[in-house]
Formats: structure tokens, C-alpha cells, sequence
């Protein structure tokens, strides 16, 4: 069993319930109250998880979309940092286990900037968790540019977490399994990935670090595609496409428990730039420790996978 580092490890706390349920009101009631419980739960459960995984460390972040959905700005400040206080909180308990990603209201670009600092330098967070779009904006928007400008200043990292679109596509119509997590929030995070490196945001920011789960949301599979339709349709960027998404982007192995799309992530943008996560408690912290471990990788490789890029992107203690 490989020591591992897990990167997209969800917690829930008082009070953000109700921005949550949404996500899962179609759960059956039983599982709903199991996650629940598990997302509420930073001692015997989850370390439990953990050390079945060989999991040393967990980088946690809220589940979504938090205060994302909120529509008022103020009130999204104050309870994102409340979030993240209660985060720090369970941290500062068992430093040697856990560290933490923020939780930003990002309808505030200059607040979120502000608490994006706060988190890394009194909090000594890793970087950030964003949900997706907030109510509808999204981050290639220059309304954000001040809040990427600091990002960048700090050397954060950002991981793009999925959340629903702000219209539900009509194709899935009368296809309930093919909504959300299935296959609805992949197209919408590699959209909104999208958006950022066909929007010339590399290009403004060009030492911004954007991290995708489920290993790169289809992204790294069409690489070769966004160059050609780039070329034809006239996009002006300094790069191809594809080398925003090999130099700026890592991903995760977030719920992809298969040989086939871990290859293709590792030949598209390098080995260098997968990292492992468990996506605990939505899924099996076991079943994706039982992967990564077996799976035929160099065992440098899979050492890198699980451990050593994310100790060195996030600056992890060793």
C-alpha cells in the first residue's frame, strides 16, 4: 500500500446544509443520512477511511456549493469565513492528518481575494476549492481578474470543482442517470475549464495553477481538437490550446477508478501533473486506494501519483 496524499476529501459543517441538500435531493433518504454523517465527521469515520486507503494526509474542503448559491454578497463573506474557521479548527486538532483547501464567496472578487490570503497566510491553508459558477458567473469573467491577480501573487492553487449548470441541458431530458455526477457536471467543470484557457485568462495570468478532478474532465482526450478548431475558428492566443492545459492544469483521479483514462491523463500532459484523490465520502476512499495501488504503474510513478506532486503544488509537509 503506497502512502498517499488525497486531494478532493469533503466536509460538511453546521449551517451549510441547506446550500448543499440541493445537489442530492434526489438520494435515497438512508444514503443521504449515511454521507451526511460522514461529511460531518472528522475523527473515527473518517480516519478510519483513511488508514484503510493508506491515506497520510487529507486536504479538505467544503461540499458545494456552499455560499457559492448565496445571494447575498455580505452574507456569503461572513459565512465562508466561518466555514473556514470551523475548518481550521478540526486541522489544528490533527495537523499531522489534515490540511484544508478555502471557501471563497466568489460573488466578491476583492473578498474572496482578501479571504483567499487570510486562509493561506494566517490559516496556512493549500490553496482553494471553487464550485463551479456562482450564480451564474463564471471565472474567465474580468469582473474576477482582481481576485486571479492575488491568486497568482500567492502561488495558489485552484481546484475547479463541478457544480450544476445554470440551465439543465435539454439533451438529458427524460434521462435522470445522466444528470449531475454521471455526466452533466463533467461537461459543465471542462466547459468552464474551457473558458478560462480559450478566454486568454493563461495568457493574463500565466503562472495561475487550476487543478480538475475526475482526471481533467475529458480535457486531456481531446487535446489534439481544441488545436485544430482553435486554428479554424480564428482564436487568438499566445499557445495552442492544448499546451494552457499541459502547463497550467493538473488533475486528479478523482472517481475514475480505470486503467484507460489514467493513461491517456498521464500521456497528454505527464505523470507529473496526476495526483491522486479518493473523493471521500462520495466515494469509496477503499475502492480508489485499491486502484492507484495495483494498477500497473512504474512504482516512481505511482509515488508521484499519490504523493510527492501534490507535497510540492500544494506544499505539503513531507
Amino acid at each position: 500500500m503506497v502512502k498517499k496524499i488525497a486531494l478532493e476529501e469533503h466536509f460538511l459543517c453546521p449551517g451549510f446544509e441547506g446550500y448543499w441538500q440541493p445537489t442530492v435531493g434526489d438520494v435515497d433518504p438512508a444514503i443521504y443520512n449515511q454521507v451526511v454523517a460522514r461529511l460531518s465527521d472528522f475523527g473515527e469515520l473518517r480516519l478510519a477511511a483513511m488508514d484503510r486507503a493508506g491515506i497520510a494526509r487529507s486536504v479538505l474542503s467544503l461540499a458545494g456549493p456552499g455560499v457559492q448559491a448565496e445571494r447575498d454578497s455580505k452574507t456569503a463573506c461572513r459565512n465562508a469565513r466561518a466555514a473556514n474557521d470551523v475548518l481550521a479548527r478540526e486541522i489544528a486538532k490533527r495537523p499531522d492528518r489534515y490540511s484544508g483547501f478555502a471557501h471563497l464567496p466568489m460573488q466578491d472578487a476583492i473578498a474572496a481575494a482578501d479571504e483567499l490570503e487570510r486562509c493561506l497566510e494566517e490559516l496556512k491553508f493549500s490553496g482553494a476549492m471553487i464550485n463551479g459558477h456562482t450564480n451564474g458567473q463564471y471565472l474567465d469573467d474580468p469582473a474576477l481578474h482582481p481576485f486571479w491577480e492575488r491568486a497568482q501573487a500567492l502561488d495558489a492553487a485552484i481546484y475547479l470543482h463541478p457544480t450544476d449548470p445554470v440551465v439543465p441541458s435539454r439533451a438529458l431530458d427524460g434521462h435522470t442517470g445522466l444528470r449531475r455526477a454521471t455526466w452533466e457536471w463533467g461537461f459543465e467543470t471542462g466547459s468552464h475549464a474551457l473558458r478560462l484557457v480559450f478566454g486568454g485568462h493563461f495568457d493574463r495570468f500565466p503562472r495561475s495553477k487550476l487543478i480538475l478532478g475526475h482526471l481533467g474532465e475529458t480535457l486531456p482526450y481531446l487535446l489534439w481538437r481544441f488545436d485544430s478548431r482553435a486554428q479554424l475558428y480564428g482564436v487568438k492566443l499566445a499557445k495552442p490550446p492544448s499546451q494552457y492545459i499541459k502547463e497550467n492544469i493538473v488533475v486528479t483521479n478523482s472517481g475514475m477508478c480505470s486503467a484507460e483514462p489514467l493513461t491517456c491523463a498521464m500521456s497528454a500532459l505527464g505523470h507529473d501533473h496526476v495526483m491522486f484523490a479518493a473523493d471521500y465520502p462520495f466515494e469509496q476512499a477503499e475502492e480508489a486506494a485499491h486502484f492507484i495501488d495495483n494498477v500497473a504503474l512504474d512504482e516512481r510513478v505511482r509515488n508521484d501519483i499519490c504523493f510527492n506532486t501534490a507535497t510540492r503544488l500544494l506544499k505539503l509537509p513531507t
